[in-house]
């Protein structure tokens, strides 16, 4: 059997209505609920959940670190808790996620921006003393997503959503060239979910103002984040332009956020493909949603953008993508960097 959430839930007012869901009896049987809750948005969560939730004990995370979630995994187990429910954005649900398997109880999600596909995704991308990493988790045992929260989201982080599905089609590419270079197996139903995602965005018109945009934005995040719960990995979800932006987060934090690297990843490998057509695609479709199409839009230097290139490989050991492929000198980059910037503004 797939693995699948007993629920997903894309509506307006789904944090309301989140007492109902828990009333399940195969999310908890005696109702002893924690929930945990982001710094910024923590109050008016919790005044909106109480009366559905009565006196379930709610947790503030202060930050999206790996010592918040050890923390909160602790007080977990000492008050025997049988479910979390992680509300707000993609730090607060990647740190109750951990939390969660280290306590070794179901988690819940109920997201509030729909920046990344990690909604539901098997992995938590944690701050630790090393800088960010990645940690394997189940996936949560049911998912919402709350529209009226979304809609109150900056723009800027909803948009990210769009580049981080549609880098999908980067993945995949480099999926299969790992699987005609190297024998990497590959698994097709995995990689159809992270096609059929990306594709869901890629060909629409409406943007994030429109509520059937953000429900299908939505779908196709969650869409993303099963596909490596069946593959086993990120693998349909994450290659070389997830090297790429990895590599800038390394070097120059702060300068975007993931989905936007990843839009801008994407589309640089497929310029390094020389596949025009999807190209066109992609930028365009970025280009239209607002995102950031060159390393300039998000203050990178060609010269920085092309160390982030260089440095991107060894984020992912043993990944093969378009970039381990090539193996491009240092020189070769930065000349395909500057194609490529000059390709884009035109």
């Amino acid at each position: 059997m797939l693995p699948a959430p007993l629920t997903m839930e894309v509506r307006r007012g789904a944090v309301a209505q989140l007492g109902a869901l828990l009333a399940d009896s195969r999310v908890a049987t005696s109702g002893r609920i924690a929930v945990a809750v982001g710094t910024s948005q923590g109050d008016k969560i919790a005044e909106i959940i109480s009366p559905s939730l009565g006196e379930a004990k709610v947790f503030r995370l202060p930050d999206g670190s790996v010592d918040a979630a050890v923390s909160l995994g602790a007080d977990l187990r000492k008050g025997a808790y049988e479910a979390v429910v992680g509300v707000g954005g993609g730090r607060t649900i990647d740190v109750t996620k951990y939390a969660a398997s280290l306590a070794g109880i179901p988690m819940v999600a109920v997201a509030t921006n729909l920046s990344h596909d990690g909604i539901c995704s098997p992995v938590a991308s944690l701050i630790h003393e090393g800088g960010k990493g990645s940690f394997g988790v189940p996936m949560p045992l049911a998912i919402m997503v709350d529209l009226d929260f979304v809609h109150d989201a900056p723009p800027s982080l909803v948009r990210a959503g769009i580049g981080d599905v549609v880098s999908n089609l980067s993945a995949i590419d480099d999926w299969h060239l790992s699987a005609a270079e190297r024998g990497e197996p590959i698994d097709g139903l995995a990689i159809s979910m992270a096609r059929t995602a990306a594709e869901a965005v890629l060909g629409r018109s409406d943007s994030i103002e429109s509520d059937a945009f953000l429900t299908v934005l939505a779908e196709a995040l969650i869409l993303s984040g099963m596909s490596m719960v069946i593959a086993g990995s990120s693998r349909p979800s994450s290659g070389g332009d997830h090297e790429i932006l990895h590599a800038v987060d390394q070097l120059f934090p702060g300068k975007s956020n993931h989905g936007e690297l990843a839009g801008i990843g994407a589309a640089f490998c497929f310029f390094l493909r020389e596949d025009s057509h999807r190209l066109g695609e992609v930028t365009s479709c970025l280009s239209m949603h607002g995102l950031p199409v060159a390393p300039g839009d998000v203050g990178l230097s060609i010269d920085q953008f092309t160390e982030a290139v260089m440095l991107a490989p060894s984020t992912r050991p043993g990944r093969y993508t378009i970039l381990e492929h090539l193996r491009l000198s240092e020189t070769e980059v930065r000349a395909k960097v500057e194609e490529y910037v000059d390709a884009v503004g035109r």
